[in-house]
Formats: C-alpha cells, structure tokens, sequence
C-alpha cells in the first residue's frame, strides 16, 4: 500500500514538472513545434498511437529527421500502465506497449538502422522508462 501511494507521488511529481514546462510538450497539431532551432533535437509524443500507426510514423519522423540534420529525437512511448492487456489473451502485455514495440520495429528495419547511430532508454529527467532517444547519424 506505501509502495503505491510512493508512486501515485512520484508520478504525479513527474507530471507537474512536465506540464510546468510547456516549452517542452509536442503540439501535434503543429509539427514544428517539437523542432528545437539550436540543439537539433526533435521530439515527438506516441501517446494514444496504436502500435501499427505508431510504426509508420516512427519511420516517417527518423526519416525526416535524418534528413533534416537533426542530431537526436526523443520518443515519448508511456509506461503503458494504463494499457489493459488482460482481457484478451492472445495478447502479450510486455510487446502490446509502444516502449517496447517502437525500438523492435526500428531494430528489425535495415533503412531505419542506417540512419541511427544508436537507440537508448531516456533518462528520467526525460521520460524515463516512458520515453527511448533516438541518436543519429549524420547525412
């Protein structure tokens, strides 16, 4: 019981520095809102993406990106706590998440590959287990 209320704390700690920085959140209403004119980063927000739509807009954005020059993209995927997997039993709650689909679906694209130096877990101050970074490759 503590170790929930710990992390309804930490979580909702976390979601106020979020919405605290505005300057920070993807308008996906406007694409060019998540360009950053110094740093050369993107990011991208895959919150009520499925895993398929999510697929083919990762390949879009690495794509676009990489050619754009743009050095680095972060992925906001979730944690995937409030994905409900249990009712259908074909299902594998582990691989329904778009945390852990989106860097398999990258891994087993050789185009995409090719335009990634790297894919990593972000650190917390980013999303933690809720976002990856995608670093890559210059053109």
């Amino acid at each position: 019981m503590i170790k929930k209320l710990e992390e309804k704390n930490s979580d909702k700690k976390d979601w106020d520095d979020f919405i605290n920085s505005p300057s920070q959140i993807f308008d996906k209403e406007n694409p060019e809102s998540g360009k950053s004119k110094t740093s050369r980063k993107y990011r991208f927000d895959f919150h009520g993406y499925t895993i398929e739509n999510a697929n083919k807009k990762i390949k879009e954005l690495i794509s676009k990106c990489y050619e754009d020059g743009t050095s680095e993209i972060l992925v906001i995927t979730g944690k995937g706590k409030h994905s409900n997997q249990d009712d259908n039993v074909y299902a594998s709650k582990e691989f329904g998440l778009l945390q852990n689909t989106l860097p398999e679906f990258i891994k087993n694209n050789e185009e995409l590959k090719s335009k990634i130096k790297k894919v990593i877990k972000a650190p917390k101050e980013y999303g933690g287990e809720g976002a990856i970074i995608i670093k890559l490759k210059r053109l």
